[in-house]
């Protein structure tokens, strides 16, 4: 099947409530056009070095996600168009976001990353380091960063019961997040979870969101 078949069966299964943000990493410009072509205007890149080339140089309606580890020395580049980042970790990030938003004149939103999975990951808050960022004095003086919910990856595994499980825990999170944080803020509304392989797990569980590749694009 192509890409552009590919993103309308995959349309057709998901609610119309779930946003389905196309992994476009290592994928050439011809192919995310493709996928524009019938109506695709979210795209998810890993690297802020080729987020940057495709963005230059592809439509400019094109919201363009950012959905891996972030470094603090590449938010600059990516800071004047991105529409989303999924991936904070930390109050460094923030601060840095927070900043170059600034320079930008706009509100960067962004989702705090957790890590659910059993696999050892270098990346992911946990709830007590997430509140502890939502407390603290210096998010209280952030005014261009815009928390708008939360994101994960389960473990990579054929155990749908483990995936379910890790997917549920997100789940929680967002809603005592919610519960505490962001009540009465309807922006605080996103829950980024399920990829190729797991994503209709993850939508049973309460995703808003798939970053789905391999699935659209086919195999990296």
């Amino acid at each position: 099947m192509s890409i552009s078949e590919n993103i309308l069966k995959i349309r057709q299964e998901i609610p119309e409530t779930v946003c389905l943000v196309a992994v476009s990493k290592t994928k050439p410009s011809s192919a995310i056009l493709e996928a524009y072509g019938v109506g695709q205007r979210i795209f998810g890149e890993n690297k802020v070095q080729e987020l940057c080339s495709k963005q230059a140089e592809l439509p400019k309606d094109i919201q363009w996600h950012f959905i891996g580890h972030l470094q603090t020395n590449k938010v600059k580049y990516i800071a004047p168009f991105v529409s989303l980042i999924h991936s904070v970790d930390s109050l460094k990030l923030m601060q840095e976001i927070n900043k170059e938003a600034q320079k930008n004149n706009r509100i960067i939103h962004c989702l705090l990353e957790f890590h659910i999975a059993t696999e050892e990951s270098k990346f992911g808050l946990n709830y007590q380091e997430a509140r502890a960022l939502l407390t603290s004095a210096e998010y209280a003086g952030m005014e261009n960063i815009s928390i708008d919910g939360v994101m994960g990856m389960a473990s990579f595994t054929d155990d749908a019961k483990t995936i379910h499980k890790e997917f549920q825990g997100l789940s929680h999170i967002y809603q005592e997040l919610k519960t505490e944080f962001f009540s009465n803020q309807e922006h605080f509304g996103i829950i980024s979870m399920g990829m190729s392989d797991d994503y209709p797990i993850a939508i049973q569980e309460g995703s808003t969101m798939v970053r789905v590749g391999s699935s659209i694009f086919g195999k990296r």
